[in-house]
């Protein structure tokens, strides 16, 4: 097998039909099609994944040139020297000792590997090199001469990969032997600090700031500017060095009005909640509440600047690509970052939290994952929802809503306006995030489009990934509904009834029959 479309460019037709080739070889070796690992330049034989994105990861990112031997894929050693073309390396006249040796390094650090292909990376290389090189020569702490700061990490993420181990138990493996070393120990405690420090080997990117109002990008001449020139609006990430912008945060504490009336989040249930049960964070009035909107937001990259977007929607699989914004959010809840307050004119430590998510019915599905269509879609009622299926419209509809109203107001005894019943019900106690956490951790559910068919139709549907929050069971409320679709809605539905607008009207013939068949104003 001619190995030559290694070196070959990415966009060129040899290296994507070599891609090709590497991915048949890899599915016809392979034990499980979901846990392949990845030879791409960033993931360097480390991290599992999928067929399908080892692929993508293969075309993006570019093959590791110095992989000869696929041995991590099925090749044997045996076969080495038949398999690679000697015009593509040079023929040597030791070749399965170099074979051998390659093996071991894979298995070991792959020091030497990686930072040859980042000498020769040309964009971005030189700084990606320096600091993995400097990695490389600091030791793990003071007069150790085996491992150093990198070679240590690489060789724990590479056990990580193998044996499928989670980041929580990872991290907690880390903190633990952080303990154990010396106190002048540089060994990081947490596997997002970890995947950080990895994160080096790969193609460089810049970060660009935008304006919250998207006036502007801020690089070129406004790139060393505080505030948007056409709006004046401050960038996000400096608010609290701006000393008129870091006062404004803390207005809901100093300023605001406290009459006992809900004026601000301030004066809701949950924040309360939030301050007594989590005093050390609730004793730090500059600590965020963040508000996650998903509103016409499909991600599909995530990191501390920017999401960028994918043209078809996630659905179910959102959890995927949330995956590094929650470990962003724990890690500013655990650690937090040290912040200068120019206001105060002081440093303080910096923590957040994630007060909820701001989104249509819709997207409330696939974010908190349930079922919001079918017998089951109230998330309060679940299995007790009163859904009706419409014959002639064919759908379901939820008419039980009278029983959330007082049990002495009017609409309840009122038969002809509704289905010629009163209504004696009483509002279900809504779910307390506990045993919503016990009732999604039974389920065993993967993501995926290839396990699609096994996400139930009903119900919850996975375990949220919002629940690796330490929080996110404790808060009252986890995700809010967008009134502005509540209002779009039904202000459309009403008005397009009323005027009878044409392929938006109600008030159609199969509604018509519907109401006849449930003995409704029949």
């Amino acid at each position: 097998m001619d190995r030559k479309w290694m070196l070959a460019r990415c966009n060129s037709d040899e290296y994507e039909k070599g891609v090709e080739e590497f991915i048949t070889f890899a599915i016809d070796h392979a034990e499980d099609l979901s846990r392949i690992l990845c030879p791409c330049i960033n993931c360097n034989n480390m991290v599992r994944h999928h067929v399908e994105d080892v692929r993508i990861h293969l075309v993006v990112n570019g093959i590791i040139q110095t992989y000869k031997c696929w041995i991590k894929h099925g090749e044997t050693l045996e076969d080495f020297p038949s398999y690679v073309n000697g015009e593509m390396y040079g023929d040597t006249e030791n070749d399965e000792t170099e074979a051998v040796e390659m093996e071991e390094d894979l298995d070991v650090d792959c020091l030497e590997e990686m930072t040859h292909i980042l000498g020769q990376n040309i964009e971005g290389g030189s700084e990606m090199f320096e600091t993995l090189s400097n990695d490389a020569k600091t030791p793990l702490y003071p007069r150790c001469t085996k491992f150093s700061k990198l070679s240590v990490v690489l060789k724990l993420y590479n056990l990580k990969a193998r044996g499928g181990v989670s980041d929580d138990i990872f991290t907690g493996f880390l903190k633990l032997v952080k303990e154990m070393l010396p106190a002048e120990n540089v060994f990081p405690d947490r596997n997002y600090e970890a995947r950080k420090m990895l994160s080096s080997i790969g193609m460089g990117y810049e970060k660009i700031h935008a304006c919250p109002n998207d006036c502007i990008l801020y690089r070129k001449e406004y790139a060393s500017l505080e505030n948007c020139p056409e709006c004046n609006t401050s960038r996000f990430r400096r608010l609290f060095s701006i000393a008129e912008e870091a006062k404004k945060l803390t207005w809901h504490a100093d300023e605001r009005l406290k009459d006992g009336l809900l004026r601000h989040p301030a004066d809701s249930p949950q924040w309360i909640k939030i301050d007594n049960d989590f005093e050390d964070f609730g004793s730090e009035d500059r600590n965020l509440r963040l508000a996650l909107a998903a509103d016409g937001m499909n991600p599909f990259v995530y990191d501390a600047d920017h999401v960028n977007f994918r043209p078809k929607t996630t659905g179910n699989d959102i959890d995927v690509y949330l995956a590094p914004l929650i470990e962003d959010l724990k890690m500013m809840w655990d650690s937090g970052i040290q912040v200068f307050d120019a206001h105060r004119n002081e440093n303080f430590n910096l923590k957040a939290l994630l007060y909820g998510t701001i989104n249509d019915f819709p997207a409330y599905g696939n974010l908190a994952g349930y079922s919001v269509k079918g017998y089951e879609a109230c998330p309060i009622c679940e299995e007790n929802t009163f859904s009706p299926y419409l014959n002639f419209s064919h759908k379901n509809v939820y008419p039980g809503f009278r029983k959330f109203l007082p049990i002495d107001h009017h609409y309840r005894r009122w038969k002809k306006a509704f289905n010629g019943e009163t209504e004696e019900g009483t509002p279900p106690v809504p779910p307390s995030g506990d045993e919503i956490l016990e009732k999604m951790q039974k389920l065993d559910v993967k993501l995926g489009k290839l396990n699609a068919k096994n996400v139930p139709s009903i119900g919850h549907k996975k375990l949220s990934i919002f629940f690796d929050l330490p929080y996110w069971r404790t808060l009252h409320v986890r995700h809010f509904l967008d009134v502005m679709h509540i209002e779009k809605n039904i202000c459309e539905s009403l008005i397009s009834t009323l005027l009878n607008v044409p392929s938006k009207t109600k008030d159609g013939e199969a509604a018509r029959l519907d109401l006849v068949d449930l003995g409704i104003r029949a």
